[in-house]
């Protein structure tokens, strides 16, 4: 048996509620999307971009305040918030050609955001924890100030 230790317990704990998370940036996501495509009469790029911005600000606010709260973080919100905005645009159009691949080869763009769903919530999780909302932030290092002037 698996002793828990309370390190894993909390990476448990935080990983149930990136799922979470997750699962409040895609719903919302998911039916800005249908409410775009069926009652506004959007074409796929528009309805997905829509949904996609509503379920990045949830998303953002979630992972940031909850999820991977780190009182650490509080001064760098605008270098994390430039982290997300970068790992978020990777993803728009990995997730756009996702789901445009997907539908050329005869996949409704409905069941397409759910396989893309699948792939970006391990690929998210890693660059969330480990960039995008660190344990801690590195100091910045200025080429004239040498370390050994620091660590007196």
């Amino acid at each position: 048996m698996v002793k828990i230790t309370k390190r894993r317990r909390k990476l448990f704990i935080q990983f149930v509620e990136y799922l979470i998370s997750g699962g409040a940036y895609f719903w919302s996501g998911y039916l800005v999307f249908f409410i775009g495509d069926t009652w506004l009469g959007l074409n796929l790029w528009w309805a997905k971009q829509t949904a996609n911005v509503v379920g990045w600000t949830v998303n953002f606010a979630l992972q940031r305040y909850w999820v991977f709260r780190n009182p650490k973080l509080k001064g760098h919100l605008g270098q994390v918030t430039g982290r997300y905005m970068f790992i978020t645009l990777v993803d728009f159009v990995m997730d756009y050609f996702i789901v445009y691949g997907l539908k050329q080869i005869g996949i409704t763009p409905y069941l397409g955001q759910f396989v893309s769903a699948g792939f970006f919530t391990v690929w998210n999780y890693f660059w969330y924890r480990f960039w995008v909302f660190p344990v801690r932030i590195p100091a910045p290092h200025h080429p004239a100030i040498r370390r050994s002037r620091i660590h007196r």
